[in-house]
């Protein structure tokens, strides 16, 4: 196959074999990976390529107006998460990103507390700033709200933008729509939490949206490959599928506390260097959690990662 010319071009969605790629002039072309990045060994994600990547692409030689990806540039960073196809074996969800904006919701379905806290540790890991959109506030009954309220404070004395939304009545999008301007922002979390109605205000879209599958509590799938659309007033939005489960990988339990951002400023003083916060005396993170400085919750979900990340040793 004869090449035309080749491009600069930013990878706008990704369907496993094939990939949009978008140009500085904003044509959409279908491009392909170049077969020595499956062999890259410095490559170990299942996913070589991820939307958000800035790549180079040489257009072939013919009526399909396609290309092949030639070239990725060094990312600035990007966001992983354990793949479906091995717990040992990392996926590359979006490369690139400004911020995050992680949707949650206290019912229909229930997120819980330690999904949310993988999440947070997995951005920290990648420098990553997260915004905790809890949408489906009509859903939300006095004991809906007292949760919302309990988390609200927590995150938020943590140094995290906390929202409440009903994104299906447009409440709350202003507020959104203004913290996405002029950014790069990967949204994620749960199937049925709202994601794609939440797209469709803030980009103006109509994307399929489903509801919560009664049975069973859980969300349905509507997103099946990440995409990536601009935004009216500036900036980009990175949808992704819903996940059950956010795996972490690639973090040493020596480093987990200090993506833990509230447990930052007590590492120091801690009796021993390698204290892991568990059981070693003169730990001065349990000393905090004691005296209600952290917040108990998060110490469980501290904790409870540290295991998971123990067994993915074996």
């Amino acid at each position: 196959m004869a090449y035309l010319y080749a491009v600069q071009a930013v990878i706008y969605k990704s369907t496993g074999s094939w990939y949009t790629a978008k140009t500085a002039t904003g044509e959409l072309i279908q491009a392909r990976m170049k077969g020595i990045f499956k062999k890259d060994e410095d490559i170990t994600s299942t996913n070589p390529i991820a939307v958000g990547d800035e790549v180079r692409i040489s257009l072939e030689d013919g009526e399909q107006g396609t290309a092949v990806i030639t070239e990725i540039a060094e990312r600035k960073n990007y966001i992983v998460r354990s793949s479906p196809q091995g717990k040992h074996k990392k996926h590359i969800v979006a490369a690139n990103l400004d911020q995050a904006a992680l949707v949650c919701t206290v019912k229909e379905p229930r997120t819980s507390q330690g999904f949310i806290d993988r999440f947070l540790v997995t951005a920290a890991a990648y420098h990553i700033p997260v915004i905790l959109v809890f949408n489906k506030q009509d859903l939300y009954k006095a004991k809906e709200m007292e949760k919302f309220e309990h988390w609200q404070a927590v995150y938020e004395s943590i140094g995290y933008k906390v929202l409440l939304t009903t994104a299906g009545k447009g409440e709350g999008m202003d507020i959104l729509r203004d913290l996405l301007k002029g950014h790069t922002t990967l949204i994620s979390g749960h199937s049925g939490v709202g994601k794609s109605t939440i797209i469709n205000q803030v980009t103006g879209l109509q994307l399929k949206t489903k509801n919560v599958s009664g049975w069973s509590g859980k969300g349905l799938h509507t997103t099946t490959f990440a995409e990536m659309f601009d935004l009216p007033d500036g900036g980009r939005l990175i949808d992704t599928p819903g996940v059950r489960e956010f795996g972490i990988v690639d973090i040493p339990k020596t480093e987990l506390s200090h993506y833990f951002l509230e447990m930052q400023p007590y590492l120091q003083h801690c009796q021993f260097n390698n204290c892991i916060h568990l059981d070693e005396p003169g730990c001065a993170v349990k000393e905090a959690v004691e005296v209600g400085k952290i917040d108990m919750d998060r110490y469980v979900s501290y904790a409870t990662i540290l295991v998971t990340i123990e067994e993915q040793l074996y």
